[in-house]
């Protein structure tokens, strides 16, 4: 069967059932991982920045990324560290605040 028989049987594109013809002949069988997965420049350093959170469980993450940049010259965006940290499961929920009125602080 032709490439192009093989892409209307089974309802994808010509151009991939000729690329998925080529790796067939080569012996390559297995899918390829789809999408573009690269790694964050932090990876390199998550024993540093989990150190910090365990060290001080109250930083915030200004002075994380002040910290990065002069202790491991890492420059870095809070908001691709907050991504970081969310994909890694750190989360952190603010305390609930007293209001004004009240002289005792909420639950």
């Amino acid at each position: 069967m032709s490439a192009r028989q093989a892409a209307a049987r089974f309802g994808v594109g010509i151009s991939s059932a000729i690329r998925w013809i080529a790796r067939a002949r080569i012996g390559e069988r297995t899918p390829r991982p789809q999408g573009w997965r690269r790694g964050s420049s932090l990876d390199a350093h998550e024993a540093f920045i989990v150190g910090l959170i365990e060290a001080r469980k109250d930083i915030t993450l200004d002075e994380m990324v002040e910290l990065l940049a002069v202790e491991r010259s890492a420059r870095i965006g809070r908001s691709a560290l907050s991504a970081w940290l969310g994909r890694r499961g750190w989360t952190f929920k603010k305390s609930p605040h007293m209001h004004w009125s009240r002289p005792d602080q909420t639950s």
